[in-house]
């Protein structure tokens, strides 16, 4: 009986041995299985982190391009006002100059009338002066007039790209003209692109990946940076048997149409004086008053334009 409770108890001792093996491991897998979603819990906090720091900088970006949008607006509400302005400067030149033809045409009369030149010769000279300078000041404001008609035309052609790319940031939707796959990740779903936030790409726009011609795969922005960006597989996108590979062009879904590039207008020639009696010459050195300065958008197209250099008394 004594043997028969020994072996009773050896085999439970035995059966108990083997269940706290069996339930160590299965704690050692538990454990395991804890730290790896841990640490796939403390990759997704620090991808959320990113994406929320890149939201905060498109936002911050928006309101600058609104910012930008605004100022040049008040920019080109200023340059229509000037460019009234020289418009009536340029009616009251012509209304003096028609002043002093009349004028003119009155001391031809009593030239005429009276038969002596030598009294009349400094009159005649101050007139035909007179003339001469009105005539060029027309030349000099006419010029003036084209150039800043010219940069109000590109102006309004960057207000345009502007509000093109602010419209295409609302709606989320990217304007880059190339990008390339610089990285894939397929365990995480996404990859890394080859252009940022500085040549157009937005984050939440859709993009095509495109091989030979045709899209293999669809892609969802979901970070931006200056010159890179991260973009999430869309699942069951991918074309059957196609594989993605660094190299493979993006590209939009949709693209902002640019406004055609305005032609520069030539400035007009003003119309050449009226004839005048013959007198003696003009003082020998007298220069004639410069045209406007041709204005210059290519560095800053707001930068204030040059004034005209003044003629000299």
């Amino acid at each position: 009986m004594a043997n028969v409770f020994g072996i009773l108890t050896a085999v439970l001792l035995a059966l108990a041995a083997f269940v706290a093996f069996k339930n160590k491991d299965a704690y050692q897998n538990e454990v395991d299985h804890r730290r790896a979603e841990q640490g796939k819990l403390a990759a997704s906090q620090e991808r959320l982190k990113t994406a929320q720091n890149n939201l905060a900088a498109t936002q911050k970006e928006l309101s600058d391009t609104r910012a930008e949008v605004a100022k040049l607006k008040e920019t080109e509400a200023a340059q229509k006002k000037t460019n009234d302005g020289l418009k009536e400067q340029i009616e009251t030149k012509t209304a003096e100059t028609a002043t002093n033809k009349t004028k003119l045409d009155e001391i031809k009369a009593k030239i005429a009338e009276i038969g002596n030149i030598g009294e009349i010769v400094g009159k005649v000279k101050a007139m035909k002066d007179s003339v001469e300078d009105s005539n060029q000041q027309i030349a000099a404001n006419t010029t003036k007039l084209a150039n800043l008609t010219n940069e109000n035309t590109r102006i309004e052609a960057f207000i345009e790209v502007l509000r093109s790319q602010e419209k295409m940031v609302s709606n989320k939707e990217s304007y880059f003209k190339s990008a390339k796959i610089s990285n894939i990740y397929p365990n995480w779903g996404f990859v890394t692109l080859s252009a940022g936030s500085t040549s157009g790409v937005v984050a939440g726009s859709n993009l095509e990946v495109v091989r030979d011609g045709q899209p293999i795969a669809k892609l969802l922005v979901s970070a931006v940076e200056n010159n890179t960006a991260s973009a999430s597989i869309v699942p069951n996108s991918l074309a059957q048997d196609a594989v993605l590979m660094v190299g493979d062009k993006v590209v939009p879904t949709s693209k902002p149409v640019e406004p055609a590039k305005p032609a520069a207008t030539p400035a007009a020639a003003p119309e050449a004086p009226a004839a005048v009696p013959e007198a003696p010459a003009a003082e020998a050195g007298k220069e004639a008053a410069p045209a406007g300065d041709k204005l210059d958008l290519g560095a800053d197209p707001f930068a204030e334009p040059a004034k005209p250099a003044e003629k000299e008394n």
